[in-house]
């Protein structure tokens, strides 16, 4: 018998709203910091939408509900276990999910004249045995079958783009495969002396940061140079407060930030190229406003650029997505078939704008050197992707700038970085499988895509995640 659910009377929609925005904002423990997907759904909503689709409506339930009062005081009690369900600091609270799993059995049992069992337990696989499979077919980054798993339920999601299949798989699938397995890498066993296990997959999130970590170093003794750090010298800190106790310091780079330029059309110009810029702001934080300001040299054709901080206006847009582009030498205009036509002749270029480094718990903005520049460029990449990009397509501007191959995106000191990591990938596994091995993981050959739980397997789900990592950073 098909009975009246929940979600067709009402439901909550303030507070699953309220999460569900409040999920953009997360940062750190969220499914979609593991890899950008299209059209994320988000996880308040998955799972106030299955308990809702799961949970009969009381009206369906005369006997024990005979009134409309009743009832609706039923759907408030019910109103309040998804207000507790969809909050995010409750995602992983056994006793807000326990709650929402019974309330759920109950209906299922109800449904079937049995009655509901008592424990936590008991309640979970009386679920799985007769509660409903949640399917979805196009499940993309995989929210709606990771809130159905979380609440009890079994679960099959598919995608025909085999990136989303691969983020379902690392976010549904693998951690339940490794569950409460210490960590192999040898300082994590060395730390826990054989004497405790992971809960959960945390065993398997030691490991990948830990052998990320390893990733990184060799990737900085590989390419570090390209990457120079930025001295404070005492001079810098004239006029800059937010340098204050840095000087002698020596600052990581966390981004190198370009523009492209173009050659003036103006012919008293002589060629001299210019920024194609939508802004100038570096931030717009209240305590932290900075801006990059160019400066036009005397002779009409050199552009150096400074970082300015505080108050006062950074200067105007030198390109418009409708009214096209603006010599900042001469303020000539530079309509859109100009800039195409010279990045179609491959004359397009670039030019370092500014510098952020990491100053003492907040950024700091530099203006570039000479020197950054000149390294920059000595970067020679041995390999680039090689594919077409549509050239009659809304969503793909850059053929029709001269840059019409996949490779073309990124500039050679990027390709460098990212095939650096690439190539670690395969190193990584091979440090994995080792340490699985001497960690006593049974030596099982079985990859992880053929359902491997030994030590190859566990590698490969290691790989994996590092893998999605760099595929994110591309």
């Amino acid at each position: 018998m098909s009975r009246r659910k929940l979600i067709e009377s009402a439901m909550p929609l303030d507070a699953i709203n309220k999460a569900s925005a409040r999920e953009k904002s997360i940062r750190h423990g969220h499914p979609s910091t593991l890899h950008l997907w299209w059209s994320r759904k988000p996880l308040a909503t998955c799972r106030a939408v299955l308990f809702a689709q799961a949970v009969d409506d009381p009206s369906e339930w005369p006997e024990q509900f005979p009134s409309e009062e009743a009832q609706q005081q039923e759907r408030e009690r019910l109103f309040g276990i998804m207000r507790a369900l969809v909050i995010w600091k409750n995602s992983n609270n056994e006793e807000v999910l326990d709650r929402a799993r019974r309330e759920i059995v109950r209906s299922i049992a109800r449904d079937r004249g049995e009655e509901p069992p008592k424990s936590a337990n008991e309640a979970l696989d009386y679920l799985q045995q007769h509660g409903p499979t949640i399917r979805d077919p196009f499940c993309g980054g995989g929210s709606i079958v990771l809130e159905a798993q979380r609440l009890g339920f079994r679960a099959v999601g598919s995608d025909l783009n085999p990136v989303a299949a691969l983020i379902s798989k690392a976010t549904c699938e693998i951690p339940g495969m490794f569950t409460d397995r210490p960590p192999v890498h040898p300082e994590a066993r060395k730390r826990l002396d054989g004497t405790a296990t992971s809960v959960r997959a945390t065993g398997l999130a030691e490991d990948i940061l830990l052998y990320a970590e390893w990733m990184r170093e060799r990737a900085w003794e590989q390419v570090g140079h390209l990457y120079p750090r930025v001295r404070i010298e005492n001079h810098m800190t004239v006029g800059r407060d937010d340098l204050k106790g840095l000087e002698g310091q020596e600052l990581t780079v966390i981004a190198f930030l370009w523009v492209r330029t173009v050659a003036s059309p103006d012919p008293s110009r002589q060629g001299a190229h210019v920024p194609l810029t939508s802004s100038f702001m570096l931030s717009t934080k209240a305590n932290q406003r900075a801006w990059v300001q160019p400066t036009v040299h005397e002779d009409g054709k050199t552009i150096t650029y400074e970082v300015r901080l505080g108050g006062g206006a950074p200067p105007a847009k030198t390109v418009d997505r409708s009214a096209g582009g603006r010599c900042l030498l001469s303020g000539v205009a530079m309509p859109f078939p100009y800039i195409r036509a010279e990045g179609q002749a491959g004359r397009l270029d670039s030019r370092l704008m500014a510098v952020v480094a990491e100053g003492n718990r907040r950024r700091v903005f530099l203006p570039p050197t000479p020197a950054m520049e000149a390294l920059a460029r000595t970067a020679k990449p041995t390999w680039k992707p090689d594919a077409l990009m549509p050239v009659k397509h809304r969503n793909f501007q850059t053929p029709l700038y001269g840059m019409p191959n996949l490779g073309d995106l990124f500039t050679d000191r990027q390709l460098v970085a990212l095939t650096t990591f690439s190539d670690l990938v395969a190193k990584v596994r091979e440090e994995v499988l080792r340490d699985a091995l001497d960690a006593g993981m049974s030596g099982n050959q079985t990859p992880l895509a053929d359902g491997g739980r030994g030590a190859a397997a566990y590698a490969d789900a290691v790989i994996t995640y590092l893998a999605l990592g760099i595929d994110k950073a591309a």
